[in-house]
């Protein structure tokens, strides 16, 4: 914490006014105040809150979000999950975003590199940017999954980022240590065509709204492939706490945004995750800061239900089906877990390859990803994989 303790505001008292128990999380967490400065040693999940929207070219009203948030958090009381949690207050706003930027890359950096998982609580949604970035010096090739109403791409790398350029910022990136982006809950009349085939060139994956609404365990497997995650406030319907500039009557349900944080906290290899775009101007209610409280409740109930659930062959705990398809051309190892009922698929790694790549061959799919193998049709996840792998 002594490293980069210049970078942050502590906590303000305001945000413990509904902390009155000694078991609720205000009193219980290690949290960075004027008289406490945590033990971050000891704590497995750290939040991080980050004041900024500058760059926020629509819907702004952001920045005050992460201490009004914390007001509902810390009231909240555990369920079955311990108090290995730090709270080490909020990112100083730099004199220019660049400076928010790189603070909060250098503080995620060194914790990643002490096996922390990080909750980033924003603040406009081009922070994403600068939590990608914190992967940038660990030699370590990621998979990201965006939840989000919109596509917010760009191709023009001389643009300034911004709240609605930032993946295409990221997707462009040099150098390049992006594997996989996963676009979820998308809206098909706010993204172009152009987008949807920008993702196509890349063997992205991307899944509109009508997809997971209303069978959110579909977004199990996308997320569970995940090493990081992005969710947009945007992404959820106006009236269960989408309450944003950029509102939609359609989108996720308050259930779904929770239960889609709790699988991000069940995927073993997910190492941070970035809630943005929370609105308190536009909301004076509070729905939309006490949902994105119950957002991250979910995430840290998730991480300590976490299996260490990692697929291997010829090992008692799994089982593998091996599927030929299109006359023998290809051949898919399924493996399924005895212990969660989770499955996986394998894609061939080829030799020439360096170790970055090969813990990507195994990818998280479905039952009904098996299914589809077994009548001769490639399941769409492993195809997108095979040809990436392919193409390296």
């Amino acid at each position: 914490m002594e490293d980069f303790i210049d970078f942050l505001e502590p906590v303000p008292e305001s945000c413990f006014t509904h902390v009155n128990d000694d078991y609720q999380f205000g009193n219980k967490w290690d949290v960075y105040t004027e008289k406490n400065i945590p033990d971050i040693e000891n704590a497995k999940i750290i939040i991080i809150g980050i004041e900024e929207d500058r760059h926020a070219i629509i819907n702004k009203g952001t920045a005050s979000s992460p201490n009004e948030i914390r007001k509902h958090l810390y009231s909240f009381f555990p369920y079955i999950s311990k108090y290995e949690v730090a709270d080490i207050g909020n990112v100083k706003q730099g004199s220019t975003i660049k400076d928010t930027y790189f603070a909060l890359k250098t503080i995620g950096h060194e914790l990643l590199k002490q096996d922390k998982t990080l909750i980033i609580v924003g603040g406009s949604n081009d922070l994403a940017y600068a939590q990608f970035l914190m992967y940038e010096k660990l030699e370590k090739i990621i998979n990201i999954c965006n939840v989000d109403a919109y596509v917010d791409f760009t191709r023009n790398i001389e643009e300034s980022i911004n709240n609605r350029n930032y993946i295409g910022k990221i997707i462009l990136h040099e150098p390049n240590y992006l594997f996989n982006y996963a676009h979820l809950a998308y809206q098909s009349y706010f993204v172009g065509a152009h987008n949807v085939q920008f993702m196509d060139d890349l063997y992205f994956e991307y899944y509109r709204l009508g997809h997971i609404r209303g069978k959110i365990e579909e977004a199990e497997p996308i997320i569970r492939n995940a090493d990081v995650l992005f969710f947009d406030f945007s992404a959820i319907k106006r009236n269960d706490g989408g309450i944003v500039e950029h509102f939609s009557p359609n989108g996720l349900s308050a259930e779904e945004a929770c239960q889609i944080m709790w699988y991000a906290g069940m995927n073993d290899k997910l190492s941070s995750v970035g809630i943005y775009e929370v609105n308190v101007m536009l909301d004076k209610s509070g729905v939309s800061t006490h949902l994105a409280a119950q957002m991250i409740w979910s995430f840290i109930e998730g991480y300590y239900n976490r299996k260490d659930d990692t697929p291997l062959k010829n090992h008692p705990d799994y089982e593998t089906y091996k599927v030929l398809m299109h006359n023998g051309k290809y051949t898919i190892n399924f493996i399924r877990s005895h212990k969660t009922g989770r499955w996986w698929m394998e894609v061939p790694y080829p030799p020439h390859l360096s170790p970055n790549y090969e813990r990507h061959t195994m990818i998280p799919c479905s039952q009904k990803d098996y299914e589809t193998a077994l009548n001769d049709e490639l399941p769409d996840k492993w195809w997108q994989t095979y040809i990436r792998i392919s193409n390296l």
